[in-house]
């Protein structure tokens, strides 16, 4: 994972509900996005890093579930964190 602790840390803390929230959809999806966003610039440079793209291929499909959930539970706080990360329209 390419990923640096602090940068991670930086993402729950800025996508965290409250104290010590880890495991809140708005967090594992900032999270999926971030390293989404990090294979998508690497397979700028490795076109034929097919074995990685596969891996992003379950990111996308990982992260998609999880905001189809949480436009399920919530549809303001859904709302929110696309507007937030930069997704869809």
């Amino acid at each position: 994972m390419v990923m640096t602790p602090e940068t991670k840390q930086a993402v729950i803390n800025e996508f965290a509900q409250k104290e010590g929230d880890t495991g809140s959809p708005e967090v594992q999806v900032a999270l999926l996005t971030a390293r989404i966003k990090y294979l998508t610039e690497h397979f700028k440079e490795h076109k034929h890093d097919y074995h990685s793209r596969t891996g992003l291929l379950k990111l996308v499909g990982q992260r998609r579930k999880l905001l189809k959930y949480l436009a399920n539970k919530d549809v303001q706080r859904y709302r929110d964190l696309i507007k937030r990360l930069g997704l869809r329209k």
